[in-house]
């Protein structure tokens, strides 16, 4: 489930929740029957609850435009990997769809190779080449030879047109 999914259905809860909350206080203040609460013997308890009520739904207000702003937040990095995206070469694009790279959301132009911990495949738009970076880092011989094996195929596709 990616980050926006999950994003979606966190609303989905606190908007449910919230108009449940909100039912409820509609209820509570129905209950008062119309009768002024100065002449009733809890008026001032039942205004405290009714002010808790408020604070309760307006937190809850807080909180789903927290996320409402999150959802926009993560639209627009996937806005923005798809534009990267179609600025890349082909090869890449490619090889991304199949599943092979994985863009970083942060920064769409720093892929990284899947199974593969750590080294990352660059591509530097101004230069228009491919490079790598962190590959001392990969310890594992297979994961080396993973990484190697799709970096070489998209250096000598890319980097010498």
């Amino acid at each position: 489930m990616s980050r926006l999914d999950i994003l979606k259905a966190s609303l989905e809860k606190k908007q449910a929740k919230f108009y449940e909350k909100l039912n409820e206080h509609f209820a509570d203040v129905r209950s008062a029957n119309g009768q002024p609460l100065n002449d009733k013997k809890n008026g001032a308890s039942t205004m405290k609850r009714w002010d808790k009520q408020n604070n309760v739904l307006s937190n809850m207000e807080k909180e789903i435009e927290k996320t409402k702003m999150a959802i926009e937040r993560e639209e627009s990095k996937i806005r923005r990997i798809d534009c990267n995206k179609d600025i890349m070469p082909e090869e890449i694009q490619v090889l991304i769809d199949n599943g092979t790279l994985r863009q970083w959301g942060k920064y769409p132009h720093i892929m990284f190779v899947e199974g593969v911990d750590k080294a990352r495949i660059i591509w530097d738009d101004k230069k228009k080449l491919v490079m790598h970076k962190f590959v001392s880092s990969i310890t594992d011989k297979e994961q080396r030879k993973k990484f190697a094996q799709i970096y070489n195929s998209l250096h000598t596709s890319v980097n010498k047109k």
